[in-house]
């Protein structure tokens, strides 16, 4: 049994539209956009060893307890992230330009700079007061996130077949915000050493570090995931139509909700009853937003998948309950692995939908070709069936 030419088609178109499957290739001597990235890069690396030089010499304790610290505290936000990008339509490579970029280039090429720029005119112009209040909260979500967005443009330029979707935006944007939030943090936590003469430096960035874990919960990982979300519906790519007024809202949603979070010394002058409500208020309405947009745009990459997996369900190597469990929402996978009785049956169900998992990533790397890893694929789907 073979499956039809239409379903054929149809997923060779989806591979072609998701990028599933597709390899990021980093170097790419002939774009120019790759020497762009580069250089900053550079330039960012040499103001991070500006920056950090004097910690390098004085405070290697702080530096080495901040940096092992943070490089933890990625490990399940990345986790995480690669978690919701069920399909890998975002692959490693890309993950990691993105993470370095936000970090390096973001953080030490523009918004450590341009900040302290900003900041200043704000005292001179309104007065010290006013900018210890305020002005953080008025500068950084504007520079901040440019900054970032910055480089999910350059990415588009790098990797055209690979960001096509307002998901893609989202994933990508998040780990731009990632690399950003993380080695911010390590700034803090290395800063932090320098109060109280330098006297117990480690203990003050232990305490630096921890404060900046909790409050990192909700913090840029989730602005930049929101405003490159809201940027790729501005612009438009060929999967995903231009909604302007949907991007602009995100867009300036993430920057409001950014300095909200920046203001709370500020309205606590005016109040004290703003400062919990504030500090309630932005994480859930990011946390909203976020869940909003990943419900929306990963309809999609759905979508694909199940184009994808058609001729599997008309081979008769998967199920369409299976399919339904791939690539539908958690709701229905939660269904699918508690649909037998007793937990036989429900360990049997993961197995099989890991495997069926297995088949499509598979598909997608062979380019929907039926290779002998592809066939191999499908007999652990049968042999996992028939335990």
């Amino acid at each position: 049994m073979t499956p039809t030419d239409p379903l054929i088609g149809a997923r060779e178109e989806a591979l072609a539209e998701s990028g599933f499957g597709r390899r990021f290739t980093f170097v790419q001597p002939h774009n120019l956009a790759f020497w762009v990235y580069l250089l900053l890069v550079v330039v960012g690396l040499l103001a991070m060893f500006q920056q950090l030089q004097g910690a390098f010499a004085a405070f290697q304790g702080s530096l080495a307890l901040s940096a092992v610290l943070f490089a933890v505290y990625t490990i399940p936000f990345w986790l995480f992230l690669r978690h919701i990008d069920r399909f890998g339509s975002v692959p490693e490579k890309l993950a990691i330009a993105a993470f370095a970029y936000g970090g390096i280039v973001a953080t030490f090429a523009m918004a450590t700079y341009a900040n302290d720029a900003v900041i200043s005119l704000w005292g001179k112009l309104n007065g010290q007061q006013f900018a210890a209040d305020w002005a953080a909260a008025l500068t950084a979500p504007v520079v901040e996130e440019l900054a970032k967005a910055s480089g999910i443009v350059l990415l588009i330029a790098l990797a055209p077949r690979l960001i096509r979707t307002a998901f893609d935006g989202l994933i990508v944007g998040a780990f731009l915000g990632l690399g950003f939030q993380v080695f911010e943090d390590l700034i803090y936590g290395v800063m932090s050493a320098y109060g109280n003469f330098g006297v117990d430096s480690v203990a003050a960035s232990y305490g630096t570090g921890i404060m900046r874990v909790v409050v990192g919960l909700a913090s840029h990982w989730v602005y930049s995931a929101i405003f490159c979300a809201g940027l790729v519906y501005l612009l438009g790519r060929p999967d995903e139509p231009r909604r302007v007024a949907r991007g602009l809202f995100l867009m300036l949603s993430a920057m409001v909700l950014h300095g909200l979070w920046d203001a709370a010394g500020g309205l606590t002058g005016i109040s004290v009853v703003l400062f919990p409500i504030t500090y309630l208020f932005v994480p859930v309405a990011l946390f909203s937003l976020f869940v909003w947009i990943y419900k929306t745009s990963v309809v999609t990459e759905r979508r694909w998948m199940r184009q994808v997996m058609a001729p599997e369900v008309e081979l008769g190597s998967v199920s369409q309950d299976d399919v339904d469990a791939l690539a539908g929402t958690r709701k229905q996978r939660k269904a699918y692995l508690r649909s037998g009785k007793g937990h036989a049956d429900h360990s049997r169900a993961k197995h099989v939908l890991g495997a069926v998992d297995d088949l499509g990533r598979q598909l997608a790397i062979d380019g929907g070709a039926d290779t002998e890893r592809v066939q191999f694929a499908r007999s652990e789907i049968a042999r996992v069936k028939s335990t």
